[in-house]
Parts: structure tokens; sequence; C-alpha cells
């Protein structure tokens, strides 16, 4: 009887020995890029973990900085952002009374709530909104800016806004500050 490998030349009996002689490698010397079964593949808790942002509102123009705000809130600026995922940062916004408007949004713009109750339509200017609570119209401008779902209220609750320079113990959180206005 004839060898069956015999016939085959790139199949050898010597090369089929050399080829089952050496030893698999185990899977942390596997080429680079590749994965392996066993090692783990996703986000880790480190690519979620939330940074603390500074923003000093002072003479700032309040539509711009309402987007830059809403982008970090909903961490569009990360490698790992997902529309369904709540992955933003913190942010907090020192001297909000300082803030800008252009245009003549300073006269015309007007504030309004409804209480639920018939005839329950309250109107507020933008003079006497900055005078009372300044902090509140960065807040709904943001809240403009983000997307109405439900992470929403969850995204402004890492919200903070400040009428001066003051943030108290939030000072020691952050990491990151706009000095122009841009993500670093």
């Amino acid at each position: 009887m004839e060898n069956p490998i015999s016939g085959l030349g790139f199949l050898s009996p010597v090369w089929l020995f050399t080829v089952l002689s050496f030893p698999k490698r185990p899977s942390h010397q596997l080429t680079p890029g590749r994965q392996d079964m066993s090692q783990a593949i996703g986000n880790t808790a480190l690519a979620y973990a939330r940074v603390w942002h500074h923003v000093d509102a002072n003479e700032r123009v309040l539509g711009k900085l309402a987007e830059r705000i809403a982008l970090a809130l909903m961490g569009k600026h990360k490698p790992i952002y997902d529309p369904g995922v709540d992955c933003g940062d913190y942010v907090i916004v020192t001297n909000a009374r300082k803030i800008k408007v252009s245009g003549k949004k300073e006269e015309q713009l007007v504030y309004r709530r409804h209480t639920m109750f018939p005839g329950g339509l309250k109107e507020i200017k933008y003079k006497d909104m900055m005078s009372k609570k300044p902090d509140e119209i960065i807040r709904q401008a943001v809240s403009g800016m983000l997307p109405k779902n439900r992470l929403r209220d969850r995204r402004l609750e890492r919200l903070r806004i400040f009428e001066d320079e003051d943030m108290g113990v939030f000072q020691k959180n952050i990491l990151k500050r706009w000095e122009d206005g841009t993500l670093r």
C-alpha cells in the first residue's frame, strides 16, 4: 500500500511533525489587535468616569455657552458617546449674573410657565428674571439644548450654577476649566 500523504508534497510527515510539535501560545501573547474569547471586550468603568468642568460665564453669550454645556452634560466630547447611555460629565457655572444676550433679547425675551390652573399662565421678562434668579436663565437655555427624553432630568441634575465667583465645596472637584469656551 502506498502512503496517501506521500503524493502531497507539502503535507509530508516531516512538515506535519514540525507543525504539531510547537506548543500553542498563551492568550496574552496573541498578536496585538486580536481579541481572544477570554479577554474582556467593552467599555470599562474608567471610560464612564465623570469629570467636573468649570465654566466662567462672565461676558459670555447665553446661547453659545448653553450649547457647550449641553454637549458636556450629554458626553458628546467622549469617544464612548451613546445616545441611550448617560455618560456625560458634571458642569459648574460661575458668574451667572454677568452673562450676555445678543441683539434686542434683553428687552424682548419673555419666560413663560403655567400653574396648570385656568388662567394660570405666568410671564416674566428677562430683566426681572436676571435680577431674581439668574441661574434659572442658564438652566432653561441648557434644558432647551438637551434632547427631550428620559435622560434630560438626570443630565440637568449634574449642572450646578452659581451667581458669583463663590462655588463652595465644589471648588475641590474641578478637573477641567474652560477659559476660551472650548472643552479640553
